[in-house]
């Protein structure tokens, strides 16, 4: 072995631990940063002006964007997102709510407001009936009242058949608010089609 080769052999020796080191940095996955927690400042107002118990807003007379009263409002939500945590209402049907009570804060005719909602994919046991939801979550199903009263405000709910399906759920599991569908894909073409505007929460 020559001087030259023997220098690049301990060269190479001294450096592989630092490699080794550099290589398990890089694979190990960077901690989440904490998020920040939304709380409301003491005293502020929210009002429900249409779906009385849930998707409360805050006034905002001032601000910008307001919809328009004289305007027709069509809009298809896909409801997706589920939770963990099975004892309270899904935050996506509390937006949809919200959404529902925004319109009528802006004092938009509920003859102008045209909203779908399809509830499918992680959402989907959220449509289940209280004896079906007791037996995978050992509860009785928290987001019945909110179906109900989105249905009385006027919003017709599907959840998609295919979702059911994947969820080994038939359609006697579902509660009696809900109207079972073909499919969320096929959903958002037809209404798509009929001009809906497309909102996913």
């Amino acid at each position: 072995m020559t001087l030259w080769n023997a220098r690049v052999r301990v060269l190479a020796c001294s450096l592989l631990p630092i490699l080794a080191m550099s290589l398990a940095s890089c694979a190990t996955t960077p901690k989440a940063e904490p998020r920040a927690e939304m709380r409301p400042l003491p005293g502020t107002v929210w009002i429900n002006p249409v779906i009385k118990d849930f998707g409360e807003v805050h006034p905002r007379p001032d601000a910008a964007v307001q919809p328009d009263p004289n305007a027709e409002y069509k809009v298809i939500v896909d409801v997706v997102h589920g939770s963990d945590d099975h004892t309270a209402v899904l935050g996506s049907l509390q937006r949809l709510a919200r959404t529902v009570n925004l319109l009528g804060y802006a004092k938009v005719p509920s003859n102008h407001v045209h909203i779908v909602a399809v509830i499918e994919g992680q959402a989907t046991f959220a449509t289940a009936s209280n004896a079906t939801y007791r037996k995978f979550f050992k509860v009785d199903n928290p987001n019945l009242k909110i179906l109900h009263e989105l249905k009385q405000a006027g919003v017709e709910l599907f959840v998609c058949g295919q979702a059911l399906a994947e969820g080994g759920l038939v359609d006697t599991d579902v509660g009696p608010d809900i109207t079972v569908s073909l499919s969320a894909l096929s959903d958002f073409v037809v209404y798509g089609h009929l001009g809906y505007s497309y909102m996913q929460l």
